[in-house]
């Protein structure tokens, strides 16, 4: 059995996710101990537990550890496979992080995967769910795993209560990312959506993040108003993407009450000028959630990126742990490039 410190560099749910998957794939017995044992609320919650339930279902995993607060976790997988599973997170916790746990596991399967998932598909600390289907499910794409996602309602924080049904369909192997250069610059897309607000919230959101962009020429944001039938509570986020000959970057705010709607449209606004005008070939929220697909990859990846964040350096350490795989971290210029080589290279 592998033994792995929970409190180790970011220690956060990232760790807990990536690791419960990992050991899925590679059939590794885990033991996880201080579990997010620097967080002010240390050991699991509703949402890190959702995660790991939905990585077990997949590979008839036995857990022991598995409530609330424990900081003790032990993992025991079986085979992969496929299959229709259901998730509740029983909170406004995020959907996109349980889905961020179980799509590796899912690509590893080599079958047909079929997700219903309730909980909060626009939550803060989480990628908003556009973020998700634009930026990172559109460039595991051109590696080869095609997942849909439909949304069948949206949940926001405290109540929850969103839905949205995955299908991952089955993929032979995954091809690696070249990312050398951004490319040129071919167009800036966005989401500005809110639910159950007053409707110039979505136009104020908009503006904000427009004028953050007036420099590049082709920006659209699309915006949109969700009533009660499509949303269960008041919420929102911006989403934006910028489309270049090589590759895609994101930036993304979720709604806070409190912060006004001309302040998360900036936001979004100047993250993604920022990723644009650094040469970045990969934001720096999606590097470190690509990082163990290029990990799984038949063949070398690499990319360009503005700083390692502590995400990301944690993943590295934690796929070094399960997976014969290597990565080199070197700057490049006022960037930093990641090299990435599995085992079938």
């Amino acid at each position: 059995m592998r033994e792995i410190d929970g409190s180790h560099g970011e220690g956060g749910g990232q760790l807990i996710r990536t690791a419960v998957a990992l050991a899925a794939i590679s059939g590794t017995e885990v033991l996880i101990r201080n579990v997010r044992a620097r967080r002010a609320n240390p050991g699991l919650a509703a949402q890190h537990m959702a995660a790991v339930r939905a990585v077990a279902a997949l590979c008839d995993a036995q857990v022991d550890g598995l409530q609330v607060g424990s900081q003790e976790l032990t993992f025991r997988p079986g085979l992969l496979h496929g299959g229709r599973f259901q998730f509740d997170v029983g909170t406004a916790g995020s959907l996109t992080l349980v889905l961020q746990a179980v799509l590796p596991a899912a690509a590893a399967c080599g079958e047909s995967v079929h997700l219903l998932l309730t909980g909060g598909t626009d939550v803060k600390a989480a990628p908003p769910l556009d973020y998700l289907c634009h930026v990172l499910l559109a460039l595991l794409a051109r590696m080869g795993l095609q997942t849909r996602v439909t949304v069948l309602k949206r949940g926001y924080y405290p109540r929850g209560g969103g839905e949205i049904e995955a299908e991952i369909l089955p993929v032979t192997a995954l091809h690696p990312l070249v990312l050398d250069t951004r490319g040129t610059l071919e167009a800036i897309r966005g989401i500005a959506h809110i639910a159950n607000l007053s409707v110039h919230i979505v136009e104020r959101m908009k503006q904000a993040a427009l004028q953050e962009l007036t420099e590049f020429p082709d920006a659209h944001i699309e915006g949109r108003v969700l009533g009660r039938d499509e949303a269960i509570g008041q919420g929102g986020a911006v989403v934006l993407w910028a489309q270049t000959a090589t590759t895609l970057l994101g930036a993304a705010t979720v709604a806070e009450r409190g912060v006004p709607a001309e302040r998360l449209g900036e936001q979004a606004g100047q993250a993604l000028r920022a990723e644009i005008q650094s040469g970045a070939t990969l934001d720096i929220h999606t590097a470190d959630q690509m990082l163990i697909y290029l990990a799984l990859a038949h063949g070398p990846s690499r990319f360009l990126v503005r700083t390692l964040s502590s995400h990301a350096q944690t993943t590295i350490w934690l796929l070094e742990q399960f997976l014969p795989v290597r990565f080199t971290v070197t700057p490049a210029g006022e960037l930093t490039r990641v090299d990435v080589y599995p085992s079938t290279t």
